[in-house]
């Protein structure tokens, strides 16, 4: 706004077309050819920005001769949120500023600051900032350090999650996750930061199912604080994985069933039942060691899997019942002969009872236990079962591929594969026929045969 003085004398006082946001700029201190003055002037015409009107000020006060400009304080307006500025600093570098929000409290506006080499990059990178900001996308620079947040995640968001989970996360963000992490600005961590630590894990001897399930919890670490705030996107979102090569399925073949039930009976091994009981239900260890009499009905043959025992986290801190995997609770309907296998270990067991006297101790009425009413131990399972299995010629052979072989079984037997999934508690039929949908030779020779009997069957028509 400018104002000239046009008249040099007056007496009394007259105002005309004056706006009042105007008069009071007016009335306020002024400049006079750089020299600031705050007594009423005499005439002054004063001009608005858009030249609109035109006001003319006559006040009583002290002469002022001559033509002289007169500038009224300059107002400082505020940059509407997302505008920004870029200026050269003294250090040759470039700094971009741009206005965020408002404080709420004092009403100010918040200016944040980036910096470049060159005015170029300032500018885009400006560019994209103010773009966030006007669409609602903008997400503010954020200060700590991954290893900060990743204590953060490790502790609040693993909630629900098993103890041997739990662990197993631990291990990995200690062993290789937070080494290469730990340093950076979690905002700093880019798309290219994660393949490469990808690609180091693949030059290392970790299998490329390791590799994803380490990738996989960086993901979901990454993910929450994207959820939060923190981050604006995932930059483990997009990354090349190493191909993993799906492994092999080793069930046991018939003869080697055979071989195996009869060993255990030869020997009279403390847990035959529970290994044969597996063997025919297809169940996982933890379900088996977890199983209840109260979870069994002799009267309708039928199973409820509602529970697993599990070990708790860190060493030697015990065991815990637990839903199953997935929370899947299920019901499944042996064999009669596994069901009659079940009536005599129960018969076994109150004899066991009887004889340990005050020492019997079974509080959750478990199906498998030792000679004292204990739970049985996981490690100790796997080790007797492994014993067995290599004295047959067969040492590869796991524990978990008596359940392989019940599925193997069942469909070889014509069970249909929604009601494997059923029975072995697996979330979808696609992940069952994914896993056990291979075509064995006896299958392939099956279908060729009834094939042969179709062509035979059409041809004498």
């Amino acid at each position: 706004m400018t104002a000239t003085i046009s008249a040099i004398t007056a007496t009394g006082y007259r105002l005309i077309m004056c706006d009042s946001q105007v008069y009071r700029h007016i009335r306020k201190s002024y400049l006079i050819s750089g020299r600031q003055i705050n007594r009423p002037l005499d005439t002054v015409t004063c001009y608005s920005p858009n030249m609109e009107y035109v006001i003319l000020f006559i006040a009583t006060g002290s002469m002022c001769h001559g033509k002289e400009n007169i500038v009224a304080p300059t107002k400082k307006t505020r940059s509407a949120a997302g505008n920004g500025n870029i200026r050269k600093r003294k250090d040759g570098t470039w700094e971009g500023r741009y206005t965020v929000d408002t404080d709420p409290q004092t009403g100010k506006q918040l200016r944040r600051s980036i910096y470049g080499k060159t005015q170029k990059e300032v500018r885009e990178r400006l560019r994209q900032i103010t773009s966030d900001v006007d669409t609602g996308e903008y997400v503010a620079p954020c200060a700590m350090k991954f290893s900060e947040w990743l204590d953060i995640w490790l502790e609040e968001y693993l909630t629900g999650r098993s103890p041997l989970t739990v662990s197993t996360y631990e291990g990995y963000c200690k062993n290789h996750i937070n080494p290469v992490f730990e340093n950076l600005r979690l905002d700093s961590i880019t798309p290219i930061h994660v393949q490469k630590f990808i690609n180091n894990l693949a030059n290392s001897d970790l299998s490329p199912k390791t590799i994803k399930n380490i990738h996989g919890i960086l993901h979901r670490c990454l993910q929450q604080a994207v959820l939060i705030g923190y981050l604006r996107t995932n930059p483990a979102d997009i990354c090349n994985l190493p191909k993993i090569v799906k492994s092999k399925i080793t069930p046991l073949s018939d003869e080697e069933i055979t071989l195996f039930i009869q060993q255990l009976k030869k020997i009279h091994h403390p847990y035959a039942t529970l290994y044969i009981f597996t063997l025919f239900t297809g169940m996982r260890q933890g379900e088996v060691l977890g199983l209840s009499w109260d979870d069994v009905n002799f009267r309708r043959n039928i199973i409820y899997v509602r529970r697993q025992l599990r070990r708790l986290r860190g060493k030697g801190e015990g065991y815990e019942f637990a839903s199953p995997k997935d929370n899947d609770s299920r019901i499944i309907r042996p064999a009669d002969a596994v069901m009659t296998m079940l009536k005599h270990h129960y018969i076994k067991q109150q004899e066991q009872k009887l004889a340990a006297g005050c020492l019997w101790e079974n509080p959750d009425n478990l199906v498998f236990t030792n000679e004292f009413g204990k739970h049985l131990v996981h490690v100790t399972v796997y080790k007797k079962f492994k014993q067995v299995v290599s004295e047959l010629g067969i040492p590869n052979c796991r524990f978990h591929d008596l359940r392989h072989t019940y599925a193997v079984v069942s469909l070889e037997n014509g069970d249909d594969i929604k009601t494997v999934q059923e029975n072995l508690g697996h979330a979808t039929a696609a992940f069952t026929l994914d896993v056990y949908g291979h075509v064995n030779e006896r299958m392939r020779k099956e279908s060729a045969d009834r094939m042969d009997k179709f062509i035979h069957q059409v041809s004498t028509l």
